[in-house]
């Protein structure tokens, strides 16, 4: 279903060119079958114009609502759903696990790897004015709950999203999305006490309106307990 709705507000005015064709043939059909019925004389000869007419009318109310669809779907309903909606890949909620904990199995891996220690510029795909974390700090130790603040904001932007994973992992877990570009303010929170203590890697994540996800800024993080 996301597929669908970003096929219609990708190509939105594709589709109203191609519905204003449809209304304009079904308009002149309708338009002719009308006349043929109104110049009839016969009785049989007026009941197939009046069923060609009836055609053409079905026609031209089938474009109408095909047209008043889209532009109700891509101007009301599309901006009304949730950014997490168009995520395409399957994550985990961290912050929905009741048991305030991610997973045994990670927790197991955290608990026998050594935990290095995070180092300052120790950052991957992050880029000045465009998809950065400017808070909390690379290398920093957190805890409880975090205030992200950054940057997103790239041409053709769709929505962002920002991931956990233990360091030197490939595990991400969504934390949160959102569908509004973010000038060097606010990104979101974190709620870090779902995690075990241990050393992260904190990812943002930015996806354009053709679903296309840009390399993610990457920054290393230590959770303390809180």
């Amino acid at each position: 279903m996301a597929a669908i709705y970003q096929f219609l507000s990708t190509y939105e005015m594709l589709i109203y060119i191609v519905l204003a064709i449809g209304g304009l043939f079904a308009f002149r059909w309708l338009l002719k079958t009308w006349n043929e019925w109104r110049e009839s004389v016969y009785t049989l000869e007026r009941e197939f114009a009046l069923h060609r007419m009836s055609q053409a009318a079905a026609f031209v109310i089938l474009i109408l609502l095909l047209f008043f669809g889209e532009l109700i779907t891509v101007s009301f309903f599309i901006p009304s759903l949730p950014a997490s909606f168009f995520i395409s890949t399957p994550t985990i909620d961290v912050l929905a696990t009741p048991t305030g904990t991610i997973s045994a199995d990670l927790a197991t891996q955290i608990a026998l790897t050594p935990l290095p220690v995070p180092t300052i510029g120790n950052t991957s795909g992050c880029v000045s004015n465009k998809l950065m974390i400017t808070s909390p700090k690379t290398g920093s130790q957190i805890s409880g709950s975090v205030d992200l603040t950054g940057t997103v904001d790239i041409p053709d932007f769709g929505f962002y999203k920002y991931e956990v994973a233990p360091l030197n992992t490939d595990t991400w877990a969504t934390i949160a999305a959102n569908r509004t570009p973010v000038d060097n303010g606010p990104l979101g929170q974190w709620d870090t006490t779902t995690l075990a203590p241990g050393d992260y890697q904190l990812r943002l994540v930015v996806v354009n309106t053709q679903g296309q996800s840009l390399p993610p800024c990457i920054i290393p993080l230590r959770v303390a307990a809180p």
